[in-house]
Formats: structure tokens, sequence, C-alpha cells
């Protein structure tokens, strides 16, 4: 039987009592009450990364999505809140440089070197027809694979992706505590990623 370490706080016990229920036994509950009681943190401290709220929140739902899915590589050598909040922090770093990356400012549209100027092509907004059909066609299938979840994640998933509902107001039309919620959306979402990587039609 493990024994449980020694930690100094008993928030740090309390925490890797219940990781072990959420790992060991798929302990729902478990998964809710860590969500419920780190949620606001996390939150704080992507917002101030990010200094954008629906970056914040999407942030931090994919963070608990990387930690809870990655719970058997964790060892208590740290307390679960440190794990946690340096996946979190990692996860921001790394969206925040592909979004600079994929950021081009007007301003950088031309660049000067000695007497000569390069002008860069932004991409238009409007697509030619194959690029539209393209669109529908990834839509179309998307709904295909949506509807191969059961029924409460394939509403869930509709509500927030296609309807583009806050987790809010799908607690509030689903009658569920809006931890609940956030935790079987990404749920939605990694078995939705299991189906597509056995497509090939996604293009």
């Amino acid at each position: 039987m493990e024994v449980v370490p020694n930690f100094s706080t008993e928030k740090a016990t309390r925490d890797y009592q219940l990781v072990r229920r959420a790992r060991e036994k798929g302990d729902e509950r478990a998964f809710a009450d860590l969500m419920q009681m780190y949620r606001e943190p996390l939150y704080l401290m992507l917002l101030k990364m990010t200094n954008n709220p629906n970056d914040a929140d999407d942030l931090t739902i994919e963070a608990f999505s990387k930690a809870f899915n990655s719970l058997h590589l964790y060892t208590p050598t740290y307390a679960f809140s440190t794990w946690l909040f340096t996946i979190a922090s990692n996860h921001c770093i790394d969206y925040i440089r592909k979004k600079r990356i994929q950021t081009i400012y007007i301003e950088d549209m031309t660049t000067h070197n000695g007497d000569e100027s390069y002008a860069f092509q932004m991409p238009s907004d409007i697509g030619n027809p194959e690029d539209e059909f393209i669109r529908e066609q990834r839509k179309e299938i998307l709904r295909e694979v949506v509807g191969q979840l059961k029924p409460h994640y394939r509403k869930m998933v509709e509500l927030r992706y296609f309807e583009e509902r806050s987790y809010e107001e799908i607690a509030e039309e689903m009658k569920m505590p809006l931890g609940t919620v956030k935790v079987q959306l990404f749920r939605a979402r990694d078995l939705l990623q299991n189906i597509l990587r056995k497509r090939n039609d996604l293009i």
C-alpha cells in the first residue's frame, strides 16, 4: 500500500488524497474538487500573464485538462498545486509565443533595408471558393464526429463550440454545477481528439 508523503501542510496532504482518488478510481468528485479549489487562483495567474479574460479562461481549462491527463506522471516530490501551476505557466508561455509568431502588425508589413523596401503580403480575409468549400467540409466532419459522443457530452460541445455559450450558461441550461461542466467539457474534447486521430479526412 502506498504511503502518503509527509507534506508540510494539511492542504498539500488533502490535495494528494484527491489526486489519488482521481487517478486510481476515476472519481469525478475528486476532479471537480481540485478544479473548484484552484480554478480562481489559476485563472488570476493566467490573466496576469495574458491580460485577456477570454484567453485566461480557456487556458485555465486547458491547463486542468493537461494536468488531469498527466496525473499518472505526478509524483509527490512537490505539492500538487506547485505541479499544476507549473503546467499552467508553461502552457501559457507556449500559447503567448505562438500567438506572437502568428500576429502580424500593420506597421511591420514593410521593412526597410538601406534604400530597399520589402512589402509582405497579408492573407486576405476573403477566401476563394476552394477555401470556403474546405471550411464547410471541415464543419460537416466535426459535426459528424461530435455526433459520435454520448448525448450529454454532445450537448455540452454543441452549446460551447457551436452556439458559443459561456460555461455559466451551459451549467444553468443543463442544471449542473459549474465545475462539473468544465470537467466534462475537457473530457469531451479529449474524446473528440481520440476520434479525430483515427480519421484522415479532416484536412
